[in-house]
């Protein structure tokens, strides 16, 4: 059983940044607890099974020049197949009408998970030594000092050496007391740092067929009318199941429930697409604006990308904090791979700490 008075890392948040420090940390030898608010592992990356693949509600791509994510997928076993991009793409300037573009500008070569994103997460979490994983289980508290680091979760108390926040900066500024404080400038970039998704609505359709092929259509739309900017192919490998996926501002979606969300986005996709697409068989939607542990309650109206990857978030806070949440990568920040390069980074800084650490008490 895991000792929780005596961890090398602590580890906040079992997202995919989290969960692949975790599964770093472990296989190097050292004693790791990751604390997760939610009942499941993945964070923004959560798949619902649909028939022999996955409907991805958050992160759903990755690209060929993303070797972190193909090199992790490879090592954990995991199917992949090409997104569907063959077809011709439409148009919606205005209210005037949709327009066909020969060939499909919006997407580009990229691949997806046979069983969906979330399944990266739940390898990397399977992964996980016996007793390492702590679901449904929120940290409120951390306290820093100068023997360690002190974690205040809904279960009880753990302390560590090293403790890693893979939740997004401002959620942790917002969420999480720390003691001592985060100092005045760090707080304010933690909070003008946008969290990926945080405003995000997306939506999930799926059919009996993927119809729009059948009329030479990629699936791919873009519209300024609104009020999903963006439509894409979601089916799964070979078209099954047939489904289409659209990314709206949730601002367009104040003050409405899912059931005003879904019948805004069939409908938009009957614009589209034609009265094929007035019924389709399920309807999954994710508003992201409204995940209390993915964003702040009250984000900062200043929040933005500017801030991702910031210096400050490459250097531990006080020698024991390190910050590992896709917004925190200099590369790729806000994508699967941005994650994984964050967990990375923290894992190893976190690891030399420890290391440092155990030569200075034996010296």
């Amino acid at each position: 059983m895991t000792d929780l008075r005596n961890l090398d890392v602590i580890v906040i948040g079992a997202g995919v940044s989290g969960l692949f420090a975790a599964r770093s940390l472990a296989r190097a030898g050292l004693s790791v607890r990751c604390f997760e608010a939610r009942e499941r592992v993945g964070g923004r990356v959560h798949s619902i099974e649909a028939g022999r693949t996955g409907i991805d509600l958050g992160a759903t791509w990755f690209w060929p020049n993303e070797v972190l994510v193909e090199s992790v997928a490879r090592d954990l076993g995991l199917a992949i197949f090409p997104q569907a991009t063959e077809g011709d793409a439409l148009f919606e300037p205005d209210a005037s009408g949709v327009e066909r573009i020969e060939g499909n500008p919006i997407d580009v070569p990229s691949s997806r998970f046979t069983w969906g994103a979330q399944s990266l997460a739940t390898r990397l979490a399977d992964k996980l030594p016996v007793g390492s994983l702590s679901l449904g289980d929120p940290v409120k508290e951390v306290h820093i000092g100068d023997g360690g680091v002190e974690v205040e979760a809904a279960s009880g108390t753990a302390q560590a050496g090293q403790v890693i926040v893979a939740i997004p900066p401002s959620l942790a500024a917002e969420a999480v007391s720390f003691s001592p404080a985060l100092p005045d400038a760090l707080a304010d970039i933690c909070a003008r740092t946008l969290v990926w998704m945080g405003n995000t609505v997306k939506a999930v359709a799926t059919y009996d067929e993927p119809f729009w092929r059948r009329d030479g259509l990629a699936g791919s739309a873009v519209s300024y009318l609104g009020p999903f900017r963006e439509i894409h192919d979601h089916s799964g490998p070979a078209g099954s199941p047939a489904a289409l996926f659209g990314f709206a501002g949730a601002v367009n979606f104040v003050g409405q429930d899912s059931l005003g969300m879904g019948e805004a986005f069939v409908a938009q996709l009957v614009r589209l697409f034609g009265r094929a697409a007035a019924h389709p068989k399920s309807l999954y939607l994710a508003d992201w604006s409204r995940e209390s542990v993915t964003t702040p309650k009250s984000p900062s109206p200043l929040a933005s990308t500017e801030t991702y990857g910031h210096p400050v978030f490459q250097v531990p806070f006080l020698g024991r904090l390190h910050w590992a949440s896709t917004e925190t990568a200099p590369a790729f920040a806000g994508h699967i791979e941005g994650a994984i390069e964050a967990g990375m980074r923290a894992a190893r800084n976190a690891d030399r700490a420890v290391r440092a650490s155990a030569m200075r008490s034996r010296s």
